[in-house]
């Protein structure tokens, strides 16, 4: 049983930068798809990026292209966010088992972890 555990959120003033950290306790295909979503208030979640867990392909939401950036160290997949907006406030879920499609559909991913809070203040 994979588990995803996310780390790294927290109250952060706009303009700021924030680092999220998902770090997988079990094993999974280093050539699968290990993504962040962010989930507003009242909304759905939205994919922000994603990496295959072998540290390759990169890809980075149109919507916070130019602010962010994931990558993957020895234990974790980190996703950084600079310049922080009002809009990036909600909670920061890591998805994997990714069953292939279009990356940014969260119903695409049958493993989640908790999720780490993140709250832009201006």
């Amino acid at each position: 049983q994979v588990q995803l555990v996310e780390s790294g959120g927290g109250s952060v003033q706009a303009g700021g930068s924030v680092t999220l950290s998902c770090t997988v306790d079990g094993t999974i295909r280093y050539d699968d798809r290990v993504a962040w979503f962010l989930q507003a208030p009242g909304e759905e979640r939205k994919g922000v990026a994603s990496i295959l867990y072998n540290g390759n392909v990169p890809l980075i939401a149109d919507s916070v292209n130019g602010r962010v950036n994931i990558a993957r160290d020895s234990v974790a997949v980190i996703l950084q966010i600079d310049d922080l907006k009002s809009e990036d406030t909600g909670i920061y879920y890591c998805a994997a088992n990714f069953g292939g499609g279009y990356w940014i559909d969260f119903r695409l991913y049958s493993t989640w972890g908790h999720g780490t809070q993140v709250t832009v203040s201006s």
